[in-house]
């Protein structure tokens, strides 16, 4: 459950701005299809701030329709920790495999609040937990020392390292072996991650290019690194928009060059325009062109 590529999956909307559960179910299928090893839903990616409590659970249910036996984590990312926990006991109770928990993404807790919150959290969903630490987007590093006092929950079973530093995923193996599954979340660094003992990638391009995603992920756990090497370097300018202030929107302009989606987003996110627009298109245009031929990665 706690490795491959798991996709931290785009959430679909309507002109209208309401949830469009079957551009939601097509594109969910996509990700299954091309192999991909489950979905985490509502993240940053999927805009999950922006819809309510009972949005969230609809796009669990309908991720849980098409993944199959594969697992779905809803993401807990709540400026309140009473709020948190109540989500994560409604997840549970919708069928959630897991949850990936982001300390409050509002107030920037210190070492005591973050291991409070975090505790608090799985406590009330009884899960099994991904703790998503991105010191960059959420401005609360969950550091060593902090999964340290974790690690005798045994509901803390992975983490999902987003830290910008490629030596934080040798420093956390290193202090707790196999304990927690460490799996990257930053799309520019997922082969350099993947080569120093990740065991899986929670993508985000892998929305518009599954495929490709799933193949470097495979050729690298195969020790085929020089032909995973040669598509990473390919797709390093799209991994690059997942690093923004606007991946949403890139990533959701991707999937529609990429795979005929659509760019709906919700307010205060507007599609986007002008230069900005030009430039990710073009990007996304020339690695359509160049788009490598995929070689058997099983």
């Amino acid at each position: 459950m706690w490795k491959g590529v798991i996709p931290a999956v785009t959430t679909k909307f309507t002109p209208d701005g309401e949830l469009d559960h079957a551009e939601m179910e097509r594109c969910f299928a996509l990700q299954m299809g091309a192999g991909c090893d489950g979905l985490i839903v509502c993240g940053s990616l999927g805009e999950g701030p922006m819809l309510s409590p009972d949005e969230r659970l609809d796009v669990l249910r309908t991720a849980l329709s098409v993944a199959g036996a594969h697992p779905v984590l809803l993401t807990v990312s709540e400026a309140g920790t009473r709020e948190a926990c109540a989500l994560a006991a409604r997840a549970a109770k919708a069928g959630a495999a897991g949850l990936m928990v982001v300390p409050s993404p509002i107030y920037h807790t210190d070492e005591d609040e973050t291991v409070a919150t975090l505790s608090a959290v799985a406590a009330a969903g009884d899960l099994p937990v991904m703790i998503y630490s991105n010191r960059v987007a959420y401005r609360v590093d969950v550091t060593v020392r902090i999964m340290e006092r974790l690690a005798s929950d045994p509901r803390f079973v992975a983490i999902k390292e987003s830290s910008d530093d490629i030596r934080r995923t040798t420093e956390i193996i290193n202090h707790f072996g196999d304990h927690f599954a460490v799996l990257t979340g930053v799309d520019n660094l997922a082969f350099e991650a993947l080569s120093v003992g990740a065991v899986g990638w929670v993508a985000g391009l892998v929305c518009a290019f599954p495929d490709e995603t799933v193949a470097i992920y495979r050729l690298m756990k195969a020790g085929r690194t020089a032909e995973a090497l040669e598509i990473y370097r390919w797709f390093r300018p799209l991994l690059d928009l997942d690093v923004s202030t606007f991946l949403v929107q890139n990533i959701k302009l991707a999937e529609a060059l990429a795979i005929g989606s659509t760019e709906h987003v919700r307010a205060p996110r507007k599609p986007l325009s002008g230069e900005r627009r030009a430039a990710v298109e073009a990007i996304v245009r020339i690695a359509l062109e160049r788009r490598p031929t995929l070689k058997l990665a099983a």
